[in-house]
């Protein structure tokens, strides 16, 4: 049963010249007849992707390819500017940790906010906030606002909440390791559950090798474009042919 996909997909963004570009310089420039309309890059085109129920789908390409940009439609946290994108299912993405929280608030009431946003109850949420805190090491911490925990902290709750969900899909982004040896350790074994269980799993790394012997399939993104989904062994040996000596 397919759970993920993708007709046809295409997103343009904004270049970092646009972002840079403020307002008082806009209407400067159009007081004088020099506005021009800023670029914009095609960071996705016409992408075609189904994953189905269960399946480890490895993502691999250079970096700016356009792998991370795919995660975060998926996720649904940017829409393509055109096609269309199914998900069925819960979906978890750990694709920039800690991306989310307020660092204003509490990390009791962030795990309570993180989780709602993932569309949990607040009941919910509550009861899993032991083994969250457990789990990420921050049980004295709980009521200490955000801002106040190492960028390492920061990592380990957004871990720990993500995948205590057991979401029906969890999306990795170089993400796989976090924290000290003791940490990164317990982040292995609980990744090890989901790859023995039916959630789906679809991960960004450049870690070929844990590509290959941990993903049924690897997905090749190249400029934008879907270039190649096979085997994950084939997908991984069909991208390093390809690579240009430095």
């Amino acid at each position: 049963m397919e759970v993920i996909r993708l007709d046809q997909v295409c997103l343009w963004r904004r270049t970092q010249e646009e972002f840079s570009y403020d307002l008082k310089k806009t209407i400067l420039s159009i007081v004088e007849g020099k506005y021009r309309q800023p670029a914009k890059k095609l960071v996705l085109d016409h992408v075609d992707l189904v994953v189905d129920k269960g399946e480890k789908i490895g993502i691999i390409g250079a970096n700016g390819s356009g792998k991370s940009t795919l995660l975060k439609i998926i996720s649904g946290i940017l829409q393509p500017t055109t096609g269309t994108v199914r998900v069925k299912g819960q979906v978890a993405p750990l694709i920039e940790l800690g991306a989310g929280f307020d660092p204003e608030i509490s990390v009791m009431d962030n795990i309570l906010l993180y989780g709602v946003l993932l569309g949990f109850s607040r009941s919910e949420m509550k009861e899993r906030a032991r083994s969250i805190l457990e789990f990420a090491e921050l049980e004295d911490y709980a009521l200490v606002p955000v801002k106040g925990l190492s960028s390492g902290m920061v990592a380990r709750l957004g871990f720990a909440i993500a995948t205590d969900m057991q979401p029906d899909i969890l999306i990795l982004d170089e993400v796989l390791s976090v924290g000290d040896e003791s940490f990164k350790n317990k982040c292995k074994q609980r990744m090890d559950s989901f790859w023995d269980g039916d959630t789906t799993v679809l991960v960004v790394s450049h870690d070929l090798g844990f590509i290959k012997s941990s993903c049924d399939h690897a997905v090749w993104i190249e400029k934008g474009k879907l270039n190649l989904m096979d085997k994950a062994d084939k997908t991984v040996e069909c991208y390093l042919s390809n690579l240009k000596p430095i």
